[in-house]
């Protein structure tokens, strides 16, 4: 991963030197002439370092370090002196800076002290990264009283001989997790976990799904087939959306709820499992038992131990855990540096009503990380939908981009974005749009750099492993 590096000094000579010689280094350096500018450089693309001179004309340098620790506490400074402002320096650390060098310095000094100060900052992401997982570990993130109640039922219920439970709540708010987090709280963790989506099957492949199938039992059934039931055996079977399950299944379902025992499509025997069952539904099941949609008796039989998920609006105050815990992994995933909200963007955020919930807060972080990577996550950046009073920005409010994300970026604000209730806030369609822009940009500069990858990389604004990774994600050799 290449890292970024801002270099504010008002000796030009001096400026073009050390920016040839950290490029050549590997490096991507910027360059400020003067505090204000410097200032301006961070807001648009928040570096990994920054080296700052103290002596600057009009605004400071410890004015500009002062300002920028205030804006930004984890941006690692470090202070470049003359040779007689070694006690200013040693002050500027004393400050907020990391460190200083003093002019003149040799290029395997400065080198060496970045390569301390990002392994030494990757490392701390790492640590954040890790605890940010979980308060409570098992993925369920959050601290909030609510979180913990939920955490303390998780516990119970997976301690418990409980082996049918309900999980509800909308659509997002993370029935999977939770799900999880039971089995692998509870005696049954070391044995699989098995999931399965009930509305994402054609109806007439559940069954075959759940229960198998012996060979000949239907046309292209070549081979004896085990079933999620046969592969969830002492261990946990959660099906999502259950409410989807199909009404002439019920009966068979309910059947093994009861005694444990299922027969494979075609077969003549019986088979037994021990199988702690886990049913999740957005819908009121209730309701679909009144109109005729699910059968009561089972719904009864599932409902021995019944956990409501809250949505995100009613667990504010884990928003920023969740964020927290969304940037790292996802910047990691994307071999970048993680994206950065500042507080003016944290307030939309906290305002928002989320009504995809946590799973709408996860797609956004990733679009974000995918647009404008290990960059300052700015009002203008999020969608339509945070925006009570929407304005068009000027073209001088612009962030600085890669030419990728700028492309990806123009797509992403062009391409209307409907949105269904209880569906992803990012459909597929805008999916699709997204990965052949995407897809045409990188093919378009391989060719004008003949092929040349590492040369594509440096135009795209991308270090050669995330470049690799785009690649592969997009099926380009």
């Amino acid at each position: 991963m290449c890292s970024q590096i801002l270099i504010v000094d008002d000796e030009k000579s001096f400026v073009r030197s050390l920016t040839f010689a950290l490029n050549q280094a590997g490096f991507h350096s910027q360059c400020a002439y003067t505090g204000e500018a410097g200032l301006a450089a961070l807001e648009d693309n928040l570096p990994d370092l920054m080296l700052l001179d103290l002596r600057l004309p009009k605004m400071s340098g410890m004015d500009v370090l002062f300002e920028a620790a205030r804006r930004y506490p984890e941006l690692p400074i470090v202070m470049i002196s003359a040779h007689g402002d070694t006690r200013a320096a040693v002050q500027a650390v004393k400050a907020g800076a990391t460190d200083y060098l003093t002019k003149p310095f040799a290029l395997d000094e400065l080198l060496h002290l970045i390569h301390i100060i990002t392994e030494r900052t990757r490392m701390q992401e790492e640590l954040s990264y890790q605890s940010s997982r979980g308060a409570t570990s098992s993925g369920l993130v959050g601290s909030s009283e609510t979180m913990a109640h939920l955490w303390q039922t998780v516990q119970r219920v997976a301690g418990s001989s409980a082996g049918r439970i309900l999980l509800l709540g909308e659509s997002g708010t993370g029935k999977a997790v939770v799900a999880r987090a039971i089995h692998e709280q509870s005696a049954r963790s070391s044995e699989a976990f098995v999931e399965i989506n009930c509305a994402a099957l054609p109806e007439q492949l559940i069954e075959v799904e759940l229960f198998g199938a012996e060979k000949g039992a239907y046309t292209g059934a070549h081979h004896k087939r085990s079933g999620l039931v046969a592969t969830a055996h002492r261990g946990t079977l959660f099906l999502d959306e259950i409410g989807e399950l199909p009404l002439a299944l019920q009966a068979k379902f309910l059947h093994f709820l009861e005694n444990g025992d299922y027969r494979p499509v075609g077969g003549g025997s019986n088979h037994t499992a021990d199988v702690r069952v886990i049913g999740a539904t957005n819908r009121s099941l209730e309701e679909e038992v009144r109109l005729g949609h699910f059968r009561e008796d089972l719904y009864f039989r599932l409902n021995v131990i019944e956990m409501t998920i809250p949505p995100l609006r009613e667990r504010s105050n884990d928003l920023r855990e969740l964020l927290n815990a969304f940037i790292h992994s996802q910047a990691r995933e994307e071999s970048c540096r993680p994206i950065t909200i500042p507080r003016e963007t944290l307030e939309l955020l906290m305002a928002y009503s989320w009504p995809g919930n946590v799973r709408e807060l996860r797609n956004l972080i990733e679009r974000l990380t995918i647009l404008h990577p290990g960059q300052l996550i700015r009002k203008q950046h999020l969608p339509a939908e945070f925006h009570t009073d929407s304005k068009p920005q000027g073209d001088n409010e612009q962030p600085m981009a890669s030419s990728l994300d700028q492309h990806l970026s123009a797509e992403f604000h062009t391409t209307s974005m409907p949105q269904e209730d209880n569906e992803q806030p990012m459909v597929s369609s805008l999916d699709q749009h997204l990965q052949r822009a995407e897809r045409q940009l990188v093919l378009e500069t391989l060719e004008k750099t003949g092929g040349r990858k590492g040369r594509a990389a440096e135009q795209l604004g991308l270090s050669r492993h995330a470049f690799k990774r785009r690649r592969q994600r997009l099926g380009i050799t």
